[in-house]
């Protein structure tokens, strides 16, 4: 017992340290690199016609199985989760978040299987091996559109400044992409260079909401194309649409505060029944094996299972404003 609770503090003093470093040294070493590929690319020689041809078309992702890439990608759902791949800003292609979801599924297979020695586990545990990947993506897409969301106001101050002092509209948005940090500056990058390289700027304020399914900015894009069509003072709009999001913003992160008991208690009674059976499981043994060889112990298990599953997001949904 002694040497189990000795493992368990070194274990967690080594994740203390290792995340202490992680949070010191890698937002310094991102940055570096930032800066040296932005250096690599200011030094680059002018005259190289193969790398500007590169950059006037579009660069496909090749995946570990292109020809699973271009069937996959034809479909519906195929086409539905490369968009979900853009917008997460991961390098990621299709056939290798299926490759990644096949081989978490039989990581997990295994790993039911070998926990409960029962066959009706192993098509659960595939089951939620193969979401893995795709839970993860949809996180990353998650923070990737609420950091964009954040960052969208100083985008529009700056464009609405930019027209302000005279410059042109395209001008405000490489000014916005050269100036704001990921991803704003990328996805507004993106739209410039598409207006830039000849392409309606409609059709390119369209891709952009393509890209950013945000209801900030449809109202920007649609902004935009009334005032080319209609006239009228632009900078004024975009800085009241700018204030309208950051007002929205203040009221969402009070509705956080008010909310963080309920989302809280959420997060112990999903977390409480996992730390109590490993808990258990070093006290007593045989009492927690019970539940995974007898019948009623699997059955009360897969209950107990789906009801904190339902009650966990019964309480999501309950503390969940829509602002």
């Amino acid at each position: 017992m002694l040497v189990l609770v000795f493992l368990a503090f070194v274990l967690g003093a080594g994740l203390v340290l290792g995340a202490f470093a992680a949070i010191n040294k890698v937002p310094g070493a991102m940055a570096q690199r930032r800066l040296e590929g932005r250096l690599a690319e200011l030094s680059a020689p002018i005259d190289e016609p193969d790398k500007t041809q590169k950059k006037l078309v579009k660069a496909q992702k090749v995946g570990p199985m292109p020809a699973l890439d271009r069937i996959v990608g034809d479909t519906t759902r195929g086409s539905a989760l490369g968009r979900w791949i853009e917008q997460s800003g991961t390098k990621a292609t299709i056939s290798g978040m299926l490759l990644a979801g096949l081989g978490c599924a039989i990581a997990m297979m295994l790993v039911a299987g070998a926990a409960t020695r029962a066959p009706w586990s192993l098509p659960f545990g595939a089951a939620a091996g193969f979401a893995i990947p795709f839970m993860v993506l949809r996180f990353k897409r998650t923070r990737r559109m609420r950091a964009f969301e954040e960052q969208f106001p100083e985008g529009l101050d700056l464009i609405s400044r930019a027209l302000k002092a005279g410059h042109a509209f395209a001008t405000g948005l490489k000014m916005v992409a050269d100036e704001l940090p990921e991803p704003v500056g990328p996805e507004f990058r993106k739209t410039f260079d598409e207006q830039n390289f000849g392409l309606p700027l409609k059709d390119a304020l369209e891709n952009l909401t393509a890209r950013v399914p945000l209801l900030d900015v449809r109202f920007f894009a649609t902004a935009v194309l009334i005032q080319r069509e209609t006239g009228g003072n632009l900078s004024e709009i975009l800085e009241n649409l700018a204030h309208v999001v950051r007002e929205r913003f203040k009221i969402l992160r009070q509705v956080r505060v008010y909310t963080a008991h309920g989302r809280m208690t959420g997060y112990v009674l999903l977390a409480l029944p996992a730390v109590l059976a490993i808990a258990l499981s070093f006290i007593n043994p045989d009492h927690m094996n019970m539940l995974f060889r007898e019948r009623m112990g699997q059955m009360l298990l897969v209950t107990a299972l789906v009801m904190q599953t339902l009650g966990f997001l019964w309480i999501k949904r309950v503390v969940k404003i829509e602002v």
